[in-house]
């Protein structure tokens, strides 16, 4: 029997192509305008309008408010402590073993959970007098720091490019397409967008081959407006320099090249199709935010050219540069698998490693049996790949979506003086409103409240890289980077990949070597939000996976920094801790909860007032980010259904600690139909409801109220929780699609079968005992001899996983005509499927 087919399948519908008039364009339009919306569950976000981009100034009653809820948890905490722990022993003593054990548990539990809602609040507090302190840079500022004129600016026409590396694998073109625009939009001097392409570069997938051609689609719909705001540039700056003042016609030709910016941005958003919420933010906020401003700033002009105010030669300058800046990027596809002597293991800190390490240098493309290696190019010789040093480099993941002014305002924050040793910056990313499913609802809601919290933590100094985007400082990247020889292939890692959260883990790497990262305290960035169950457990097991295996190296940064004079905060310490390892100390904490019937002593009102201040600063900060100030319990349920997912990642990391061995990275599948959730975490809340209204039934029967109500609490809100975001009929087909697999095996023939009038359906079949002479030109007749063919014995490829020969890619948008030579295997795939790569 063959493998049934894929229980998590996508609906193809990326969204249309802009104005361009390429042929990949049309087609993208074509198949998304075929392609209808998700229908929208009962109880869906009504809200399609996002937050605000700069946080509103809290109040100085909000503030006081928020020290006093931290008092208040604190006191409650001690209350309890000493009116029900200590009251207990000095009445009953520790003769009772039992009662003694019980009480240390239960205190430990509840102590855990208290330290975790206590720096809840401590974060939040710490966003408030960042939000009440922020000033934005005035567009004056900005324009005159990136032109080099303000007075603490210190850069010039050379400096180098942004680069934006947007890791892919598997991604639908649509996604892909939108992300690549709202970085080429940027305001930026000069920006360089690539696409780094992490599917096998042999795939016949025709989305892959979609994702390839929208870099070139890209560039070619930005010619013409590029063209014309680089020809104006150059217009008014020859004026400039034979020392002509500034009239009124001049004016008006840029309010006209600023109108015609603003139209051609909306008619590119009318031509979008609008699949989801996600297509609806792209054209109102990203196409259409652009617009508004371009069309406000024409309008300006206008004005000021009637009132004969006319602005100074410097300034019409700027704003002639910051037409050119929006209109003119480059951008490229890069493909590590491509190439043998890049690392090609599969997760997407290699990817992004892959391509740092050729920052700033020209590689020459050799060509042997084994496939196309990079080398630096020796003197006389001309490269084939070419790659452009950079100051920063934003990582973008390729579901995320950036406002145009975010490289400009965080790269504007990394040059002020006094922010040199400041590695990464960024906006902790905010969710699309008007999600159409209610699990996609409330984690966007949880999502929300994460801005806010990795906001507070910048207060005290214990921000984390957070890694769907973040504007990076090579120099910081080269410092932490190490290197290594892996299967014969040196590989330079700046980005750790020992864990699945490998952002977490850089942030304590350049903790050590001396530098602090810092959240610009405006929301600038949107990612998407797993719209299904399925979606969300492989999201959330990631996200809980790898927390305790850093917690040593925590330590070592608080060493290496106390070494060095600096100042430790006990806040900072708590709040590190605490974001590293409380998913851990939650999730056994509320099992032992759950599943113990812990004396009604230890049972005290105080418990309820120290979770009180929590619970109602999250209502408020709910109702603040426009929800309901009761989604706290659905909140509540959305936990309780997620922990087993979350008690399977801290299990996993455990694991990797006992083995040494990496935890595979799991790609959060995007698609437009449902995802299928493994069977034991669909069937998992139902046991939970099952046993909180058993532990009920038992607790009536033995008149312990305390425990019975906690009992109904956890049983209500997990009933509501599975029904709304699971689905009974939803839970008992991923039971189903589970159970069916079991009888069934992957067909080898069939799978394994090469695609028609692919090179490796002309590959010639090894004779046994004849000697394989491309292997022996390759690498000598001891690898020949030695080394086994395909997939060695510890089911990891030969030569680090190097893919067979493929068309040599270009890195820039240069032209490249160095083409490899068509050879035909004679052994097995040497490449891995895409499903291997994320097994």
């Amino acid at each position: 029997m063959t493998v049934p087919p894929s229980s998590s399948v996508s609906a193809d519908g990326p969204t249309a192509a802009s104005s361009s008039t390429s042929s990949s364009a049309a087609e993208l339009r074509t198949r998304s305008s075929a392609s209808p919306r998700r229908r929208r569950q009962l109880g869906a976000e009504r809200r399609t309008e996002p937050l605000s981009v700069v946080h509103p100034r809290p109040s100085l009653r909000r503030i006081v408010l928020s020290r006093l809820a931290i008092l208040a948890t604190v006191l409650a905490w001690v209350g309890y402590v000493v009116s029900t722990v200590l009251w207990q022993f000095l009445e009953y003593g520790s003769q009772n073993f039992r009662f003694t054990m019980e009480t240390v548990g239960y205190l430990l539990v509840v102590t855990m959970l208290t330290f975790s809602a206590l720096m809840y609040l401590v974060a939040r507090h710490g966003a408030l007098l960042r939000f009440r302190s922020h000033r934005r840079a005035s567009r004056v500022e900005l324009d005159a720091h990136f032109s080099g004129q303000s007075a603490v600016s210190q850069r010039s026409e050379v400096d180098s490019p942004m680069v934006v590396l947007v890791p892919s694998y598997a991604e639908e073109p649509g996604v892909v397409r939108q992300t690549l625009w709202s970085a080429a939009l940027q305001e930026y001097p000069e920006i360089h967008v690539v696409l780094l392409i992490d599917d096998a570069p042999d795939s016949q997938s025709p989305a892959l081959e979609r994702t390839r051609g929208l870099a070139a689609e890209i560039e070619a719909a930005l010619k013409k407006p590029g063209t014309r705001m680089s020809d104006a540039q150059v217009i008014y700056e020859m004026g400039l320099s034979q020392g002509q003042p500034v009239n009124s016609l001049q004016v008006l030709t840029l309010a006209g090249h600023y109108s015609w910016g603003a139209d051609w941005l909306r008619q590119m958003a009318a031509e979008e199709s609008r699949v989801d919420h996600v297509d609806d933010f792209f054209c109102n906020q990203v196409l259409g935010g652009l617009s508004a401003e371009l069309a406000a700033t024409a309008e300006a002009l206008v004005m000021a050219a009637t009132a004969q105010e006319l602005p100074s030669a410097e300034r019409m300058l700027q704003l002639h540069r910051r037409l050119a800046w929006i209109f003119n990027a480059e951008l490229s596809n890069f493909e590590r698998k491509s190439y043998t002597n890049l690392s090609h293991e599969a997760n997407k800190a290699m990817n992004l490693n892959a391509y740092l390490g050729l920052l700033g240098g020209e590689y020459k493309a050799e060509l042997s049996f084994s496939g196309a290696a990079l080398r630096p190019v020796q003197p006389g010789e001309t490269a084939d790949l070419s790659v452009a040093d950079a100051e920063f480099v934003l990582t973008l993941d390729a579901d995320s979506l950036l406002l145009p002014e975010y490289c400009l305002r965080l790269v504007h924050l990394l040059e002020q003086p006094g922010n040199e040793r400041i590695a990464v910056t960024q906006t902790p990313y905010s969710s699309f409103r008007g999600a159409g499913t209610r699990i996609e609802r409330l984690a966007g809601a949880t999502t929300d409240i994460q801005h806010l919290l990795h906001q507070g933590m910048s207060h005290a100094g214990a921000t984390f890289w957070v890694g769907a985007n973040a504007v990076i400082r090579t120099a910081a990247l080269q410092d932490i980077a190490e290197t290594s020889w892996e299967n014969g292939v040196l590989v330079k890692r700046f980005v750790q990949d020992r864990t699945v959260i490998e952002d977490t883990e850089s942030s304590i790497d350049l903790g050590t070597h001396g530098w602090t990262l810092m959240n610009y305290p405006e929301r600038l960035s949107y990612s998407a939000t797993p719209p299904d169950f399925g979606s969300l457990v492989v999201q959330r097991r990631r996200w809980a996976n790898g927390g305790l295996l850093i917690l040593p190296k925590l330590v070592r940064e608080l060493r290496a920094r106390r070494r060095r004079g600096e100042q430790i905060r006990l806040t900072e310490v708590m709040l590190r801790l605490n974001y590293m390892a409380s998913i851990a100390w939650a999730s056994l904490g509320l099992i032992f909860l759950l599943a113990y019937p812990y004396d009604s002593r230890l049972l005290s009102p105080l418990i309820l007032l120290a979770a009180l201040p929590y619970f109602l600063t999250m209502g408020a900060d709910l109702r603040e980010c426009g929800y309901r100030f009761s989604d706290i319990f659905r909140i509540y349920g959305f936990n309780l259904i997620l922990l087993p997912v979350n008690l399977a990642g801290v299990i996993k990391s455990l694991q990797q600690a006992l083995t040494g061995e990496k935890i595979p990275f799991a790609r959060t599948p995007k698609v437009k139909d449902r995802t299928a959730a493994p069977w034991i975490y669909a069937l998992a809340p139902v046991l939970i409801v099952g046993f909180s209204l058993l532990t009920l039934w038992r607790d009536i029967g033995q008149q312990n109220w305390g425990n019975a109500a906690f009992a109904a609490f956890n049983a209500f809100w997990g009933t509501w929780a599975f029904i709304a975001y699971i689905g009974p009929w939803n839970a008992f087909m991923d039971v189903v699609l589970a159970i069916r697999s079991w009888f069934y095996v992957e067909d080898v023939k069939t799978s394994r079968r090469p695609a028609r009038g692919s090179k490796k359906a002309h590959a010639t079949p090894p004779v046994p005992g004849q000697l394989d002479w491309r292997l022996v030109l390759d690498e000598g007749i001891l690898g020949a001899g030695s080394a086994p063919r395909g997939p060695q014995a510890d089911g990891h490829p030969k030569r680090n996983g190097s893919a067979s020969p493929a068309v040599l890619r270009p890195l820039t948008s240069q032209k490249l005509t160095y083409q490899p030579l068509s050879l035909a295997w004679p052994s097995a795939d040497r490449s891995r499927s895409a499903q291997e790569e994320n097994a």
